[in-house]
């Protein structure tokens, strides 16, 4: 009898000594559990596409972009300018476009706006024989893809009210004319003045004397025939076109000029578009 009571007690201590009996349940519950995720899981599909794009955002916001390697680090030098320089700098001709793209689903990347190599060396030739007239303030460059616009301030070029450019201004001009003869394509000269109006025995309006201004320089560039005459197109704007707001004299001066602007590789059949057509 004292021997079953012994084995009692030891089986009773075995049991206060193993794990609850709720835990074997609880157990049970969260295999199951896992196992109907698992197949929730096996049953989903994912969206790469949209995770892609939701990742490109989250790195957005929170400033992480991808960096690609280039073959050489970046330079202090241009294709204007081959040396590096500390002092003042000087803006470029065109504007600086940077590719980027936080859509990773992308498969290319939209450069369309960047100057091809032809207009970037054209460009870099007239920067090049008019530094002297460009660092004097009388001429700019610029391009807008591959449109390159040469821009005659009045300063130092016409008389205020005249039409008639200054003998200092025939070397710039020419050359313009030398350059301009090696690139193919429409040349779009188009006189622009201010707001102030004119009204005198010569010029009735700021649109005659915008188209006159054009004149004197379109017939100028074809005195020596080395440029066909067909490539040629006028145009007077008078006031309607500023490059800034006519309300002080500086803004006044800068909406005063010319602007010879070159259309490499269009109209070589005679064919002529409004230069409204070549912005799109």
């Amino acid at each position: 009898m004292e021997q079953d009571w012994v084995a009692a007690e030891d089986e009773s201590q075995e049991e206060r000594t193993g794990a609850p009996a709720w835990v074997i349940t609880l157990a049970d519950l969260m295999s199951l559990l896992m196992s109907f995720f698992v197949l929730l899981l096996s049953f989903s599909e994912m969206d790469v596409l949209k995770y892609k794009q939701v990742a490109g955002s989250m790195k957005f916001a929170f400033g992480v972009q991808r960096e690609i390697k280039v073959k050489e680090p970046p330079k202090g030098t241009s294709i204007i300018a081959q040396e590096f320089s500390p002092g003042r700098p000087r803006p470029t001709p065109w504007n600086e476009i940077r590719q980027d793209t936080i859509d990773e689903t992308k498969q290319t990347l939209d450069f369309s706006d960047a100057p091809t190599q032809d207009t970037e060396a054209e460009v870099a030739e007239l920067q090049d024989k008019l530094q002297h007239e460009i660092d004097e303030g009388l001429i700019t460059i610029e391009t807008i893809k591959d449109r390159i616009i040469i821009r005659i301030r009045e300063k130092g070029s016409f008389p205020s009210g005249s039409a008639i450019f200054s003998q200092e201004f025939k070397p710039a001009l020419d050359k313009i004319r030398a350059i301009l003869k090696k690139i193919e394509g429409k040349l779009i000269v188009a006189g622009h003045t201010d707001n102030m109006p004119i009204q005198t025995t010569r010029f009735r309006s700021n649109w005659e004397l915008s188209t006159a201004r054009a004149v004197s320089v379109v017939h100028y560039l074809l005195a020596t025939h080395e440029i066909s005459p067909r490539r040629f197109v006028l145009e007077g704007y008078a006031d309607t076109q500023p490059l800034a707001p006519n309300e002080n004299a500086a803004n006044r001066a800068r909406n005063r000029r010319i602007e010879i602007t070159v259309l490499p590789g269009e109209g070589q059949d005679g064919e002529w578009r409004s230069i409204r057509d070549f912005d799109g």
